[in-house]
C-alpha cells in the first residue's frame, strides 16, 4: 500500500521533495514548494489541454465554415506545437512540462482539416491528417537527429511571431474574428503563461523559456482583438459567381 501511494505520489512529488513532506515532514522548503508548484501547474495544465480548442473545433463544426481562420497560420502554429513535443520528448524533459501539446497539436490538425474541408479541399484534408501523424512518427521515434529538432526549436519564436501576426492581420483586415473562438484564445493565453514558469522550474532550457514567452505575448495579441471584435457582425462569405454559357 505504500509503495503504491508513494509511486501515485511522485507524480506530483520529486523523490526529494517525497522524502522532505512524507518522511522528514519538512513541508516548508521553498525548492519543494516551487517543483510541487510548477509540477501541480503542468498537470492542471495538461487535464485541461484537452478543453482549449474543442470550442474552436466545435463553432468551424456547427456553422460548417472557417471563415477568418487563416489556414497559414494555424500550419505555422501546429509546426510550433510539434516541434516543441518533439524537442522536448526526445531532450527527456518531464511530461508535466510539454505533455499538453499532444493534445493540443492534435487539436491544432483537427481545425487544420476542418478549415480545408469546408473550403472544399476534402482530400487535401485528408491528405494532411496522414502526413502530420507521419511526420510526428519521424521526429519521435528516434529517425531525426536532436540537432535538427534543437533548429526547429530554435525557429519556433519567430515562426509562432509570424502565425499569430498573420491571424491577426487577418482580424483587422475583416473587422471581426471569424470563427475564432473566444474561449480558446483565453485557455491558449493563461496555458503559454504559466507554462513559462513551468519550463523555468522543470527543465531551465533557455530556448523553450523564450518560446513560451514569445507564445504568450502572440497570443495576448490575438486575445486583445477577440474583446475589441466582441460584437463585430460577421458577414457571410461570399461565393463566385459561376459563369454561364
Amino acid at each position: 500500500m505504500a509503495e503504491a501511494f508513494k509511486s501515485a505520489a511522485l507524480v506530483l512529488f520529486t523523490e526529494k521533495c517525497f522524502e522532505e513532506y512524507f518522511e522528514d515532514l519538512n513541508f516548508f522548503d521553498p525548492e519543494c514548494f516551487k517543483s510541487t508548484l510548477s509540477r501541480g501547474l503542468g498537470i492542471g495544465i495538461i487535464a485541461g489541454s484537452f478543453l482549449v480548442k474543442l470550442p474552436q473545433i466545435v463553432k468551424i463544426s456547427n456553422n460548417k465554415s472557417g471563415q477568418g481562420i487563416n489556414i497559414f497560420s494555424v500550419l505555422l502554429d501546429l509546426f510550433a506545437i510539434t516541434a516543441t513535443v518533439a524537442y522536448s520528448f526526445v531532450n527527456g524533459f518531464p511530461f508535466s512540462s510539454w505533455g499538453d501539446g499532444v493534445s493540443l497539436g492534435l487539436q491544432t490538425a483537427a481545425i487544420g482539416a476542418l478549415v480545408m474541408h469546408y473550403n472544399g479541399a476534402t482530400q487535401q484534408a485528408v491528405a494532411f491528417v496522414i502526413g502530420y501523424l507521419a511526420i510526428v512518427y519521424a521526429l519521435t521515434s528516434g529517425l531525426t537527429s536532436v540537432n535538427i529538432l534543437w533548429s526547429m526549436q530554435a525557429v519556433n519564436v519567430p515562426i509562432l511571431l509570424t502565425s499569430k501576426v498573420i491571424q491577426a492581420y487577418t482580424n483587422y483586415r475583416n473587422g471581426n474574428t471569424g470563427q475564432l473562438s473566444a474561449a480558446t484564445s483565453f485557455m491558449l493565453f493563461f496555458g503559454s503563461l504559466a507554462r513559462i514558469f513551468t519550463s523555468v522550474q522543470e527543465t531551465g532550457d533557455s530556448i523553450l523559456i523564450l518560446t513560451y514567452v514569445c507564445s504568450t505575448a502572440a497570443n495576448a495579441l490575438i486575445l486583445s482583438q477577440v474583446l475589441y471584435y466582441w460584437n463585430a457582425i460577421i458577414k457571410p462569405a461570399t461565393k463566385k459567381s459561376k459563369k454561364t454559357k
